[in-house]
């Protein structure tokens, strides 16, 4: 399980590598050469005599110029101590592996993305024996991906949208569009998409539509989280919880998504009991313009 956006927010990069190096030419407009083959790296940067110092990812990018690593950091908030390890790692891993490290700063944060952009200068003031200038990916220059034509083709990219611009007005449309975009990728893979972003999304509204949109399409039950509620279910006889939520998941996607709801719809859906029938109107609140296009040509 992903426990916090600062491992979500670096971990994707080591669940899909490709999307790094693409974030480096597409979104920065770095020229960094295709690589055909990655390897993930021991994090741990300790010397024999410790302090510890450990980066969130590193991986080894094979390119036809040669191998880089690129070193990967999560950044919440200021922490002006980075100002003196980034360096440290980035010429303690060029000493030690002989190949050119690149060093890339994630964050939410549009603040923490104007600081870390910031190059690190040391020695003279006017004449510095080392500069080092972070890569910096953020909700300024991420993409924000709100159609689902723009998240089917780059899941991976779309899933960083949500987990840097999940909140605020354009939630709603960020997260439909991954959430329909997933139906596209195999179950195990967007499972750990499905985690990636719910850490990330500290908003609670959007959180709650994340998970709204994931019990819909039946991902979120194989969340942790969603443990409690299965035991619940199982306490409560058969399916009770499941049917319970799902008509609760069925109702929040139609308010999410703006669509009124006549007490008429309300009163068949929460009285609902058929677990497969709650399931295909879950999936249809996700597209549907009104709240009668649940039912299809089923009759009341």
């Amino acid at each position: 399980m992903v426990g916090s956006s600062h491992e979500a927010l670096h971990r994707i990069f080591q669940k899909d590598p490709e999307l790094l190096t693409r974030a480096l030419q597409e979104v920065l407009q770095v020229p960094f050469p295709r690589p055909y083959d990655f390897a993930a790296m021991n994090v741990d940067l300790t010397e024999i005599e410790p302090v510890e110092r450990r980066v969130d990812t590193l991986l080894r990018a094979e390119t036809d110029e040669g191998a880089y690593l690129l070193v990967v950091e999560s950044q919440g908030e200021r922490d002006d101590r980075k100002r003196g390890s980034w360096p440290y790692y980035l010429s303690y891993l060029y000493e030690k592996y002989r190949c050119e490290p690149v060093l890339i700063v994630v964050t939410q944060s549009r603040a923490t993305a104007r600081w870390a952009s910031q190059p690190i200068h040391l020695g003279v003031r006017e004449t510095p024996s080392l500069t080092v200038r972070p890569f910096v990916l953020g909700p300024d220059n991420v993409p924000l991906i709100a159609t689902e034509q723009e998240a089917r083709q780059d899941v991976p990219l779309a899933v960083l949208s949500a987990m840097t611009h999940g909140r605020g007005r354009k939630a709603p449309a960020i997260l439909e569009s991954l959430a329909a975009a997933l139906k596209d990728v195999d179950r195990d893979n967007a499972a750990v998409f499905v985690q990636f972003v719910d850490s990330c999304l500290t908003d609670p509204q959007a959180q709650q539509m994340w998970r709204d949109l994931m019990t819909a399409m039946q991902y979120f039950w194989r969340h942790p989280l969603a443990q409690e509620v299965r035991e619940q279910g199982r306490e409560e006889g058969k399916e009770v919880g499941r049917v319970e939520m799902l008509a609760e998941t069925i109702l929040n996607i139609l308010r999410w998504r703006g669509i009124e709801v006549p007490d008429t719809v309300r009163t068949r859906v929460e009285s609902c009991t058929d677990l497969d029938l709650l399931t295909t109107w879950s999936e249809r609140a996700v597209h549907a313009t009104t709240a009668h296009d649940l039912f299809g040509d089923e009759r009341p």
